[in-house]
């Protein structure tokens, strides 16, 4: 018994005529005639009444009914989640993203994800920094990183997703709370909370470039593990601290203030970045998803 019985089968049983049932499977009758012959044979059963008037099933082929419709549901289920899985729209995607800025980016992408692409399922991972969330990445341990990286290596591709700017966090009693924007040497006697200058650590390093080219050497008054500590250190009147616009939209916060930075540097854009050897269909699904989001909300 194969898939062509049952199907022939079926026809006939919701026909009862086996010219409209060959009709529906696009074969002549007589064909179609000895599939259920053949059927009936590897039964050892009978399981229709022919006249030459009539078809009625007996009472072994209304058993068979049940049974022949849900191993076709079954082999169109199996279909589906085959084309569905090379489609991309089923699967899962690793996402490893970084910092604060990342929040509320990474909740507006998994509604999306999980609005537009139910199959699809998204494993999140938190990193402190961008540094670890690409090594996730170059070591195979995630699809898709988050974050922002001044040298990428050779075997992945990335895009923008979140266009980005310097601020400087600072207590709303500091002198400069007020300004509209400002230049970072109008903090030279200030001093700094900043994070761990990793390698590949982006904003320790961009206020080491800042301050050198306006020819001073920033002090560095604590060192925070993390946003979230060096933002409730500001919050204490510890010190400033150099962050980003897309920190500031995610922090409320109403002892720290957050003031553009009008110095050129070079980008701080948010990225997402993904091997170039992936294969995982759902990863360009989530792809397009990520990129297609309103960064204005983010």
């Amino acid at each position: 018994m194969d898939v062509d019985h049952l199907r022939a089968f079926l026809a006939v049983a919701e026909e009862l005529h086996f010219g409209r049932a060959a009709e529906r499977l696009h074969v002549a009758q007589p064909p179609l005639s000895r599939t259920i012959k053949a059927l009936e044979k590897h039964l050892g059963t009978t399981l229709f009444d022919r006249t030459t008037r009539s078809v009625k099933l007996t009472s072994s082929g209304l058993a068979l009914v049940g049974p022949a419709q849900r191993v076709l549901d079954a082999l169109r289920s199996a279909e589906d989640a085959v084309r569905l899985a090379d489609g991309g729209e089923t699967g899962s995607v690793r996402i490893a993203f970084a910092g604060v800025s990342t929040h509320r980016l990474v909740a507006l992408l998994a509604r999306v994800v999980r609005s537009r692409h139910p199959g699809i399922e998204l494993d999140l991972s938190s990193q402190n920094f961008a540094l670890p969330a690409m090594k996730k990445l170059i070591s195979g341990d995630t699809d898709l990183a988050l974050g922002r990286w001044d040298v990428l290596p050779p075997e992945v591709d990335s895009t923008v997703i979140v266009p980005d700017r310097l601020v400087v966090a600072m207590a709303d009693t500091h002198r400069l709370a007020d300004a509209r924007a400002l230049t970072i040497d109008q903090l030279t006697d200030d001093g700094f909370v900043s994070l761990p200058p990793h390698e590949g650590s982006v904003l320790p390093d961009r206020l080491r470039r800042l301050a050198q080219s306006h020819g001073f050497v920033p002090t560095i008054v604590q060192i925070a593990p993390d946003t979230q500590t060096a933002l409730a250190l500001v919050g204490a009147e510890v010190g400033c601290h150099l962050t980003l616009a897309s920190v500031a939209r995610n922090v409320t916060d109403p002892h720290v203030v957050f003031v553009p930075l009008d110095d050129v540097t070079t980008d701080v854009d948010m990225r997402a970045a993904w091997r170039r050897d992936n294969t995982n269909p759902a990863l360009a699904v989530v792809l397009r998803a990520v990129t297609s989001l309103d960064v204005d909300t983010v």
